[in-house]
């Protein structure tokens, strides 16, 4: 459980390194990447965030594992994350970023010793990057049983071929190792086909063939990638707990990963309000200053509310999976990443209205942060599956 002084102070040292370190380096981030000429080079901002992190002792807040971070459950956390997903650079500074927490949680939870050694170490300790490669173009990937991609065994090797993209993480320089789901047995039943392999980023065969676009920006120097895997071949050695546990895998990665994308976005709109707050109270249009709208204070206590509510949601989400268990948890999992991307893209929405012309500009977080809640109401379950699951439990639970 968690030491709750311990997490109140952390959360009073992460809001003072934020304001010191973060929020003074965002515009410095984006100048370098903006400048130069290969935009998949990282920010030396970032790692000088990062060694002070380390110094600071905000390293790896999302690890459960007090021997590897801040030994927090998922409650403890939470506003850990929110304070971090104020920034959209926030997160990496302290190592606590997708899709390294969830990869890192995998190999924590299913890796060998030989995996962790090779893989793990250098993760936590901020060393390289990783990408998750489960979406393919082909088919409906939000149903993780139509995956293609094929897992074959020869000998003491797998053979991999397929095609996968929105592999978040694998266009930046960093990134060393890739998770891999496929299917090693299509005979087998349904969710027992499909497998999770490790591949090294640079082992032959391993193409990329293009970064992918999010509303035209190609979220350099991160990006996400379309890779192609051409008989590809990886020890057997390198698979995650056995033949047929990907689908199991995947459901034990997604759930916290889908709260923790609910606690980032919880903090964007969070700093879009007070941005809505600040902007309306200085700027001054027909004679008086926007902040005497009636309109406008309707928009400003609208976003509060849905703020509070998500929030409260969120950390029900937490708190049930603290008790119970992930599995236990997943219909208020569900709730939370129905309603807080949904609310995150209204209110920043709300700001960059307020803020004119600007709010669509690079000039503010406000463009980036809203283009980031409409991917993620796709990322890691769109809308529709969560709405399609969570109904479905219901109905058992009281349409009899």
């Amino acid at each position: 459980m968690t030491n709750h002084s311990n997490s109140d102070s952390l959360r009073v040292r992460l809001t003072e390194f934020m304001e010191r370190y973060v929020y003074p380096a965002e515009q410095v981030y984006a100048d370098y990447v903006s400048e130069a000429d290969n935009p998949w080079t990282i920010p030396p901002v970032m790692e000088e965030l990062k060694n002070n992190a380390k110094t600071a002792g905000l390293w790896n807040l999302w690890c459960p594992y007090p021997e590897h971070g801040a030994g927090l459950d998922n409650a403890g956390y939470a506003p850990l994350a929110e304070i971090m997903g104020r920034s959209l650079i926030g997160p990496e500074a302290f190592n606590c970023s997708a899709p390294d927490t969830g990869n890192m949680e995998t190999l924590l939870r299913f890796g060998t010793d030989a995996q962790k050694e090779m893989w793990l170490k250098p993760l936590l300790a901020g060393e390289i990057r990783s990408a998750f490669c489960m979406t393919e173009p082909d088919v409906a990937s939000s149903d993780a049983t139509n995956i293609q991609c094929s897992i074959k065994k020869e000998g003491n090797e797998y053979v991999i071929d397929g095609l996968k993209w929105w592999s978040t993480g694998a266009m930046d320089p960093r990134c060393q190792i890739l998770i891999v789901m496929g299917k090693t047995d299509t005979n087998a039943e349904r969710h027992k086909q499909q497998s999770m392999v490790l591949v090294a980023m640079d082992t032959p065969g391993v193409h990329v063939v293009r970064p992918m676009h999010v509303f035209g920006s190609d979220d350099a120097p991160h990006g996400h990638a379309e890779i192609e895997f051409n008989n590809v071949r990886v020890s057997t050695a390198n698979i995650l707990a056995g033949e047929g546990r990907g689908f199991e895998i995947a459901q034990a990665r997604l759930g916290p990963g889908r709260i923790h994308h609910c606690m980032r976005l919880i903090g964007c709109a969070q700093r879009g309000l007070e941005m809505m707050c600040q902007r309306s109270n200085s700027r001054i249009a027909f004679g008086r200053p926007l902040s005497h709208q009636g309109s406008i204070r309707e928009d400003i206590a609208t976003s509060a509310a849905e703020i509070e509510q998500s929030r409260l949601l969120t950390l029900a989400a937490a708190k049930k999976m603290d008790k119970e268990g992930n599995k236990a948890a997943r219909d208020v999992i569900a709730m939370a990443k129905i309603t807080a991307p949904s609310m995150a893209q209204r209110v920043l929405d709300r700001a960059i209205q307020i803020h004119g012309a600007m709010g669509v500009s690079q000039d503010t977080f406000l463009a980036a942060a809203w283009g980031y809640a409409r991917t993620i109401r796709i990322a890691d379950g769109p809308d529709q599956v969560h709405m399609h699951a969570l109904a479905k439990q219901l109905i058992s639970q009281y349409g009899r």
